[in-house]
């Protein structure tokens, strides 16, 4: 059930439901700008307007932006908690506290819907019948995880849901890497066992695991399976290799989470430490943005409330530095039923469990100390790279806006253009733009970057007349802020067409220079001999990862472009690759895909192959033979 009520003209609180539910506000452009929950809707919404009440000076700015209220009703407050994190998540509303970047915390994904499942780092969380474990902060931590398991455990690495029918196993197989089943060497229940085994191993259940291998590893051995007990025995000792280094924290065994913050401004830091069976597995930071003017409690609560709705795995008792405020019962509530038996969030107040809340705390603190002094010296390294690029390239000052410009295609075919946008000295992802070249025929990287730069500025001045005009507002415009500096990747052919348009359309004064690629020199219009920017500068860093980033771009449009296309025929484009071969790559490695993960090496062992011809379809699809 759903109610809207006009909060600035006509908001009736006694119509609001007495039970369950949630509850939005919306800003006078409709914009959800905070989501709540409330096991009795009429009083917590009603307390936000009661004459006289005292509110922070975050809540009060809150709700003098508020022009509509949106409730849902549930049955429960559970439910109403659940609705809750969802539409944070969804909206993101600017009063909210949120997990910084959430959506892009890296997971591995055991993809259990399949026979033969995978193992694999993911960003999104889905609800497809695969087990999810995470999230982490960092990548990285993900790939060290996945190396090990690779280490240790069988797996198939290929990306296809089913493993394609080869008649010759790969490499993985050889090296013990992959027990084979795109060959038939390794039936479902076997590889199952494997996969299971893995989320022992992700579980933190190591002891368990090292029982199953050391009984398998006795059978093998009894059953005069040297070679298969020997396989066993070296996982064996690679599980308790990583056990060994597991710190012993309680001898009870216990499955705990601990979990501690530190706060500065509108930013809390979450340090948590993951214990299994007694033992310190593992630990991640978070960041939570808008925390200004929460209390400790509330702080807390929203960050169990947005971590634990990702989260796989609950544990039954979550170690907390205070209590979760008026929302501890529900929440425990919640999590015991998202782990099918009772959670505790505790506040330990002496002993061994106040000791690890202390060191998370320390931990906590620690990352947000890092993190501002790491912030400080990323402003002043921007800084200086802007200050040195404009004193090496003559600039009146520091460019605010950076935009770099890069051309991709095969042989000519499905032509693109990026735009990536640097401020200050960073990244600005959402203003990056992507364009399909629309009137040239050919690799003609001069026409194809004129045709954008002149796409980019008639935009840019026909939206700067409709601004004017009062015709669109400035959310509906795309191009209408000018850089203060335009690169180009390419020489001076590509700065010389990206000039012309500029001049046409009346923006020459904005200045621009070509990158070279190999050389890292940059060429001006007006100067003979070409820029080159010092050694380790951060100028050339800047300038450096502006190319990159630009060549990213560009290539990722380009590559869904030619996957939409059908990669199968994209093999008949390359020099030297003709109908036979085209077919004995195929059957060798079973897809396209497969093949432009492959090693130049590895396509030379194709029969009807040679190396040269390898190294032409390597580079084809790894961009060393063109744009």
């Amino acid at each position: 059930m759903r109610d809207t009520v006009n909060s600035r003209i006509s908001l009736d609180l006694k119509a609001l439901p007495a039970g369950p539910g949630v509850y939005l506000y919306r800003d006078a452009a409709g914009r959800v700008i905070y989501v709540g929950k409330a096991a009795s809707l009429r009083n917590r919404v009603r307390s936000y307007f009661l004459p006289g009440s005292q509110h922070p000076p975050k809540i009060r700015s809150m709700i003098e932006k508020i022009s509509d209220l949106e409730v849902i009703v549930t049955d429960t407050e559970v439910e109403a908690l659940i609705l809750e994190q969802n539409l944070i998540k969804e909206h993101r509303p600017r009063y909210n506290a949120y997990l910084k970047d959430d959506k892009s915390y890296p997971y591995i994904k055991v993809t259990l819907g399949e026979d033969f499942p995978r193992v694999m780092l993911t960003r999104r969380h889905v609800k497809d019948g695969s087990r999810y474990f995470g999230p982490y902060t960092r990548a990285g931590a993900v790939h060290e995880t996945l190396s090990l398991l690779r280490k240790i455990f069988p797996f198939r690495t290929c990306k296809q849901k089913e493993p394609p029918l080869r008649e010759r196993p790969c490499l993985n197989y050889h090296i013990k890497r992959c027990s084979g089943p795109c060959c038939g060497l390794v039936d479902r229940e076997k590889y199952r066992a494997v996969i299971n085994e893995v989320i022992l191993f992700l579980e933190g259940r190591q002891e368990d695991l090292i029982r199953n291998l050391a009984a398998r590893m006795e059978e093998a051995a009894a059953n005069l399976e040297f070679e298969k007990a020997a396989r066993l025995r070296d996982q064996l000792q690679a599980v308790r290799e990583v056990v060994e280094k597991q710190k012993i924290i309680s001898g009870g065994f216990e499955d705990q989470d601990v979990a501690a913050v530190a706060r500065e401004g509108d930013e809390a830091w979450v340090a948590v430490f993951f214990i299994r069976g007694g033992k310190l597995i593992g630990r991640e930071q978070f960041v939570l943005k808008g925390t200004e003017g929460l209390s400790g409690a509330d702080v807390i609560a929203a960050f169990i409330k947005q971590y634990y709705t990702g989260a796989e795995f609950v544990p039954a008792e979550i170690l907390l530095p205070e209590e979760a405020g008026e929302e501890k019962a529900v929440i425990e509530k919640w999590l015991s039923e998202k782990r099918g038996a009772r959670v505790l969030l505790k506040v330990p107040r002496r002993g061994e469990k106040k000791k690890l809340v202390d060191l998370a705390a320390k931990n906590a603190l620690l990352a947000l100390e890092q993190a501002r002094l790491e912030e400080a010296a990323r402003r002043d390294d921007e800084a200086e790279a802007l200050a040195g690029l404009a004193r090496e390239l003559g600039l009146e000052g520091p460019p605010g806006r950076v935009e770099c410009y890069d051309v991709s295609n095969t042989q000519g075919a499905y032509s693109v253009a990026s735009m990536v946008v640097f401020e200050e000295g960073r990244p600005a992802a959402g203003q990056y733009r992507r364009f399909k070249i629309r009137t040239v025929e050919g690799p003609n990287d001069f026409a194809s970057i004129q045709e954008v730069l002149r796409r980019r500025f008639a935009r840019a001045r026909e939206e700067r007349e409709l601004l004017a005009a009062g015709r669109i507002g400035s959310c509906q415009a795309k191009f209408h802020r000018l850089p203060d500096l335009v690169i180009v990747d390419g020489g001076k052919g590509q700065l010389s067409a990206a000039r012309q348009a500029m001049r046409e359309l009346g923006f020459s004064r904005i200045p621009a220079f070509g990158l070279a690629k190999e050389e890292e020199l940059l060429f001006a219009e007006s100067r003979p001999e070409p820029i080159a920017l010092p050694a380790d500068s951060p100028a050339l860093r800047l300038v450096q990862r502006l190319r990159d980033e630009a060549h990213r771009f560009a290539l990722a449009y380009h590559r869904s472009l030619r996957g939409k296309a059908g990669l199968r025929s994209l093999l008949d484009e390359v020099e030297g690759i003709g109908e036979v071969r085209r077919r004995a790559l195929l059957k060798a490695f079973g897809s396209v895909a497969e093949i432009e993960k492959a090693t130049p090496e590895q396509l030379a062992a194709v029969k009807g192959m040679n190396k040269k011809a390898a190294r032409a379809v390597y580079e084809f699809f790894h961009g060393q033979g063109g744009k």
